[in-house]
């Protein structure tokens, strides 16, 4: 399979709704808690090593960071990571306002890419961001991150609850197991990503 996100490359930082791009076709976010593992994923996707910056102080993404792709108009999105960054309330509170503002409102988001520690799933933060999804009918897909960090057996088990889980919000909702470190599952994870794009590959 064509990966069409090697291209991808940083276009800008947003810190404000004003500051989100006028000339955009398609995007497609990446959320999470700050430990899911959302840069590597990204970086693994990109097969680049350094296009979203990993820290080991997680939380540091603090600005809604654009990458434009081969295709004019077409993004992907980062947004900051959720649930763990030591900031001040008013900070965390601008975030919670500009996030929640995105998900219900722009207009050119396609989907979102959750990601959640396999181990550690579906937490407050995680039910929330599913909630605005749910609310507007927004496509999201739920990537079950650090799965080499569990046993197949184990895998499998958090693979088949989430999907039990979903299938009772009624919305456009679906799921797999993914590794960064491994690859796996990054075929699957293009396959979506280049469905939500309109992309024939």
């Amino acid at each position: 399979m064509r990966n069409p996100y090697h291209q991808a490359k940083f276009a800008f930082s947003a810190n404000a709704k004003k500051q989100l791009p006028n000339d955009a076709r398609a995007e497609i976010a990446f959320a999470g808690r700050s430990n899911a593992g959302k840069s590597s994923a990204l970086n693994t996707l990109t097969d680049q090593k350094n296009l979203a910056r990993v820290s080991k102080t997680p939380g540091r993404t603090q600005l809604i960071n654009y990458f434009s792709l081969a295709q004019a108009g077409d993004y992907l999105v980062d947004l900051p990571g959720y649930g763990y960054a030591k900031v001040p309330e008013e900070i965390r509170s601008h975030w919670e306002r500009l996030l929640g503002d995105y998900l219900l409102t722009r207009e050119t988001l396609r989907g979102v890419i959750l990601l959640m520690d396999s181990r550690h799933p579906m937490k407050d933060l995680d039910i929330r961001l599913l909630e605005c999804c749910a609310e507007r009918q927004l496509p999201a897909h739920i990537l079950l991150t650090k799965i080499d960090k569990l046993s197949n057996s184990q895998a499998a088990q958090q693979l088949q609850a989430m999907k039990s889980e979903i299938v009772n919000w009624n919305a456009p909702f679906s799921v797999q197991t993914f590794s960064s470190l491994k690859k796996q599952g990054l075929p699957q994870l293009i396959a979506q990503l280049n469905q939500w794009f309109d992309y024939d590959c």
